[in-house]
Parts: structure tokens; sequence; C-alpha cells
């Protein structure tokens, strides 16, 4: 397949950092390219960027039609990828059917759509309506581009997300979400015990904590904390140090904890309880072995708390939709645990579509809260995008994708966060639909888009732009 003009706008944006909170030089990149083509541009403070392109010929009265995605990235590595996602680049593989990088996230999610509007904006023989492109900062990790942006500076009242992961689905509805942070203060003692062990969970798919969470993967911190219960329950021992997941949004697949005990038979014990998780989750590894003895472990108080915080934070589905076959309706999230100095955090996501039982998770983490008294944080919070009965851009997206392919797309919701949940609340009457190609493993180091499909979906987005009058 010849190489298509979209993938030589992937590969110049990939060669630039842009994990979430790092979009700087992106921006820097984003604004250049629209001066360099006497664009009118608009950024701000997070990083956001807006780039305004007129109408086509005859397309002067046809309105203005937003295109939006989001310029950064998750940033998730294989554990012996060396790579700084500071200051490296994603490095590209080709492999036939997919686009793939070496170790690490490749960052189509939601980098296919910033190459989609480089593509339309460099192009000035397509036919359009007047182009807002719209591209917001810091999704990954809480939609706070979206949420400050000034939507003042947009006149379109169409907004088209290409921030999808299926081709032929049009989006028309998601969940709403908030983060919530767990600070756990811990005491420490002398450590008297003779033996220091490192017990790792690893092998784990892991994989977008939305769309993926009812695919019981396994949950690499959740399976940890178990397995201290376990421990908890049959020998006295404490814990020095427990580390595992790096994204709220990431289903985590690595998770570690180095625990001190005057036992020499841990091996066995956790040999005896892994063989549940092997059945469960495949390619799943849990090693223990012989590590450097701390000076310092937790107190029997800590331990005990943490051990119980740990394993009483609900994770994975927690309903499904009565309406609509299939969809998750509520879910949460254990993506991070980490300790740093006296304190030992875990962070997690929750998202539903229904109010009510965002409440009800909410109401569950209260309870940990106020029987161990430790401190939670919600932030991040945005709305779910409410299905629109009335739609004119799904319809012309509905008879585009028909006519060329031959088939009716697939108009759904979907358990995960899109800003379309924020566009919602701040714009008032927008019409809105997300899209985009096929993806598979967003969030992982397995990340891979298919080529066709990108190419399928951006020649698709040029016919609605097309038929949009």
């Amino acid at each position: 397949m010849e190489r298509h003009v979209i993938f030589n706008y992937f590969e110049e944006i990939s060669k630039i950092p842009r994990g979430s909170k790092n979009e700087k030089a992106i921006r820097e990149y984003l604004v250049k390219f629209a001066e360099d083509r006497g664009l009118e541009v608009y950024t701000d403070e997070t990083y956001n960027v807006l780039i305004k392109k007129p109408a086509a010929e005859e397309y002067e009265d046809s309105g203005t039609i937003i295109l939006q995605g989001h310029i950064d990235m998750v940033c998730e590595k294989n554990k012996e990828t060396k790579h700084d996602f500071e200051k490296d680049g994603i490095e590209l593989i080709y492999d036939g059917e997919f686009l793939k990088a070496n170790g690490t996230t490749l960052g189509a999610d939601n980098g296919i759509a910033v190459a989609y509007a480089l593509a339309i904006l460099d192009n000035d023989k397509l036919k359009h309506p007047a182009l807002e492109i719209f591209l917001t900062a810091d999704e990954e990790t809480g939609m706070s581009g979206a949420e400050n942006f000034d939507y003042n500076q947009l006149e379109g009242k169409t907004l088209i997300n290409m921030d999808s992961e299926e081709e032929g689905e049009i989006l028309v509805s998601c969940a709403g979400g908030v983060r919530k942070d767990y600070t756990v203060k811990i005491g420490e003692i002398e450590n008297k015990y003779k033996n220091s062990f490192k017990i790792e969970v690893g092998g784990l798919k892991g994989g977008h904590s939305g769309a993926d969470i009812h695919l019981d993967r396994g949950n690499a911190n959740k399976i940890l904390l178990e397995l201290l219960n376990v421990l908890d329950q049959n020998i006295e021992f404490s814990i020095s140090d427990i580390q595992g997941g790096s994204k709220d949004n990431a289903i985590p697949r690595e998770a570690e904890v180095v625990i001190a005990t005057d036992e020499n038979n841990i091996q066995e014990i956790i040999k005896n309880e892994i063989v549940y998780y092997k059945e469960e989750f495949e390619g799943i590894i849990v090693s223990v072995e012989k590590n450097d003895r701390s000076n310092k472990v937790l107190d029997q108080d800590s331990l005990k708390k943490v051990v119980s915080i740990g394993n009483g934070i609900f994770d994975g589905v927690y309903t499904m939709s009565e309406s609509i076959k299939g969809l998750v309706e509520s879910s949460n999230n254990l993506g991070i645990m980490r300790r740093d100095g006296d304190n030992i955090y875990f962070s997690n996501l929750t998202r539903s579509s229904s109010d009510e039982k965002m409440q009800e998770i909410k109401e569950m983490d209260m309870k940990i809260v106020e029987k161990y008294k430790v401190e939670i944080d919600f932030n991040s919070e945005y709305p779910a995008w409410e299905y629109k009965k009335d739609s004119k851009i799904r319809e012309v997206f509905k008879n585009v994708y028909k006519d060329m392919y031959g088939k009716e797309p697939l108009v759904k919701a979907i358990h995960a966060g899109l800003e379309c949940g924020i566009f919602a609340g701040k714009m008032k009457d927008v019409d809105m639909v997300s899209f985009g190609p096929d993806m598979f493993d967003v969030h992982t180091p397995d990340e891979k888009l298919d080529i066709k499909s990108a190419v399928r979906m951006y020649e698709c987005l040029i016919n609605v732009l097309e038929n949009v009058k």
C-alpha cells in the first residue's frame, strides 16, 4: 500500500515527546505549522491549540465544523524498554498491516486525530465548510485542557471528535468519570525480621480502564494486594516498599512489593495461591525472590491498614446498562499504588453513565475513608455525554459511510471518557459525533493502529466534510 500522507504527519508528531502535562513542544510545533501557512491560530496557558481554516469555494454559507482531538498520549512502556518519555520520540514500526511502537505506547490515541487535522489543514484542494481544528491538552489525565478552554473562541455548533477506536462505529454517548486519590499515612519501625523478599506480579495484558474493564484481564495491583492479604492470614511480616501501575486510566499490568519476615517458605505459600490466578489470567507471572534487607518496615497497624484499604477499594465492573445490551454502566479501576516517604497512595478512576451509580461508588469510597481515617481527594470530574435524538452530523456520517463501504455503521455509546461530555456542558446545543480507525490495546505497549483502517476513516472524514452543506 502506497504511503498515505497522514503517516507523514504522524511520523512528525511522533518525534515530539507529548505525554500528558508535557505538551509544550507539540503545542509549539502546531502553532508554527499554522503560522507557516498563514492560518489563524489561538493557544492558551493549558496548551490547547485552535487553528481556523476558511471555507472552500461554494462552502462559505455552510456554517463551521469543529474537528477535535487531543495532543497528549498515555506513556506506558515495557519494564525492559529503555525510553525517556520526557525527551525521546516514539520509535515507530510498520508491521505490514499495523503501525506499532518499539516497547512503548504508540500514541495513535490520539495522535491519529492530529495527523488527520494536519493533512486537512495542509491541503487546499479539499472541499469543506469553514473549519476549526480544536486540539486539546491533558485529555488522558484529567481533561483539564477541555475544562479550561475559552469556548468563546469557537464559532462552530457542529463538532466531530476523532478520538474513537473502532472503524464502522459512530459514538453518540459516553460515560462521565472522576479520579480519586487516597493518602494513607504510615508509621515505621526498625526491621527485626531476618529475611526479605520481593514479590512481583506481571505478564498481564492490561488495557484501557473503560473500554477493556469488562474483559477480566486482571489488575496487577488487586492481585498483589490479595496475595498480601493471604500472607497476613498465615504469617507475620511487614513491608518496606510497594508500587504498581502508573496511570489511573490504564489497567495495571505490573506490581511489586518488598516484604520482611522470619519465614523461609514464602515461595510455597504464594505458589499455592497463584494456581487460581493462572487459570483466570493468561500469561500472568508471579515471582518471589530474595531481596536486600531494609532497615525500616511498616509498623503492624500501618501494614494492616494498607492491606485492608487496598483490598477494600472496589475494582472492575460495578453495573451493566439495563437499556443498552453489553454496555458497562459503571466501573472502577485501581490504577496506581505507590509508596512515597511517609505515605502510601492509591489512585482509582470511576466511570459511569449514571449519576446514581457514580454516587453509590463514591459512598463506598467514603466508608473506607471514615473507617480508616484516611484522606481522599476527588478530582478531574467530568460529565457524561447524553444521546441526542436529532443529529444532522450523525445522519451525514451514516449516509457517507454506507455509500462508501456498502454497510450501515454502528451507532453506539461507550463506557469510556470522551471530552464530548465536557463539550456538551460548555457548548449550548452542540451537535456531536465521535469516530476513528481501528486501534487495539491502547494505553499499553502493545498498542497498534490498523494502517488501512486509518486511511479509510480519513477518506470517510473528507467525504463527510464535502457533504455537510
